[in-house]
């Protein structure tokens, strides 16, 4: 390895070139509720959205903007998604960017929230003129995003090139229902100083998120407003390799962050299929798995019976036979050809691998070489099923 990775504390304003921060507005009571991000100059950008058919308006109104094109301001709020709204709410957002006081180029902006409201432009005129944008304060501008969350989410890293140069990149995130692995209910966004090229930053960032937020699932639910956004000020080196490795550990790293923030979670589960015909199908069965609400709600049980976890294969579409079918929760086997039933001694082994706060259950087919892994978390019956009925 010809380069070093060392984690920076708090967040964002390790990177150079940008400015943020968040104030309350009146949407939460005495939090910060929308926030900013600023470059003094303006910055390469990439991003990836929802797969919902609904967009959000925040997504309608960057997508205007075309292809390479490049920003210096980024305005953020929770509590109101601005979906479902209609023109009315893209003509909304360039409304309250036309009353911020900066040469803006391409401004963007970024919600969550609840759907279906208008954006309240009086509140947002207000907070704006309270701005400071010189300011650096990455914690107010990691909790103006906030909505159910329990705690913020942030990360940062420098990574010294074999040359002794430095680049440095940060990331704040949010998140924690209505998580799908087709990106997840979240925001993030991912601040940078290396001079990365813009396809390096599409093709980087893209799989980035297919290795961190699209393998996670809450409560298998994808919203309008998913957006992961990554920025460059372009003021330090560039070196491929690294910033791929440090890219991949911040979003993989703030995804369990989000799991483990899951409303109604207590742990952590990683969900391993191996031994599939093919990765495609390593990767239907392991996404079954860590979407199941009824596998979520034995992992909130803690019950160490196997039927509901061989019952999802089954149901995945996905080649399986019971005979060459092994389960294990960690190391421990608990189903296999010659292990059908549960033995005291095994399932109390299994209930105590079950009360830690993360596991992994192995599902190995014993067809193929396929194999994936998905991330997912327990949910209460009385959390599925008050959402459950929200949700009709």
């Amino acid at each position: 390895m010809n380069f070093t990775i060392i984690p920076k504390k708090n967040g964002l304003e390790n990177v150079d070139g940008f400015f943020f921060d968040g104030k309350c507005a009146g949407f939460k009571k005495d939090e910060p509720d929308v926030g900013f991000i600023y470059s003094d100059n303006p910055c390469r950008v990439s991003a990836v959205f929802t797969t919902n058919k609904f967009m959000a308006s925040p997504i309608k109104h960057f997508k205007r903007y075309g292809q390479n094109f490049e920003t210096n301001f980024i305005l953020l709020n929770s509590k109101n998604a601005n979906a479902m709204t209609g023109e009315k709410g893209v003509e909304d957002i360039d409304e309250i960017l036309s009353y911020i006081d900066l040469p803006l180029k391409n401004p963007i902006m970024s919600s969550t929230g609840v759907i279906g409201y208008r954006l309240d432009i009086d509140r947002f005129k207000k907070v704006i003129k309270e701005f400071d944008f010189s300011s650096k304060n990455s914690d107010a501008v990691a909790r103006a995003i906030m909505t159910t969350d329990s705690f913020k989410k942030e990360l940062a890293l420098e990574v010294t090139l074999s040359d002794g140069k430095k680049f440095n990149i940060a990331s704040i995130a949010k998140g924690a229902g209505m998580i799908n692995p087709a990106m997840a209910t979240m925001l993030c966004f991912v601040l940078t100083d290396s001079d990365i090229p813009k396809e390096d930053m599409d093709e980087l960032l893209k799989e980035a998120v297919d290795e961190s937020f699209n393998k996670i699932s809450v409560d298998g639910d994808t919203s309008t407003n998913d957006t992961v956004m990554l920025l460059t000020s372009a003021k330090n080196p560039y070196q491929k390799e690294a910033f791929k490795e440090a890219l991949n550990f911040i979003l993989f790293e703030l995804s369990q962050m989000i799991l483990r923030d899951g409303e109604g979670a207590n742990k952590v589960v990683a969900f391993e299929v191996k031994g599939a015909k093919s990765v495609e199908e390593a990767k239907r069965a392991s996404k079954a798995l860590s979407n199941s609400l009824l596998v979520k709600t034995a992992l909130f049980g803690e019950d160490p019976n196997w039927g509901r976890i061989a019952s999802t294969i089954g149901a995945s579409g996905v080649e399986c036979d019971e005979d060459t079918l092994e389960i294990y929760y960690d190391e421990l086997l608990i189903y296999g050809k010659d292990k059908r039933e549960l033995d005291s001694d095994t399932e109390e082994k299994a209930y105590n691998i079950m009360r830690q706060d993360s596991f992994k259950i192995t599902c190995n087919l014993n067809i193929g070489k396929g194999s994936y892994t998905s991330y997912g978390c327990d949910l209460s019956y009385e959390y599925v099923k008050i959402n459950a009925e929200y949700r009709t």
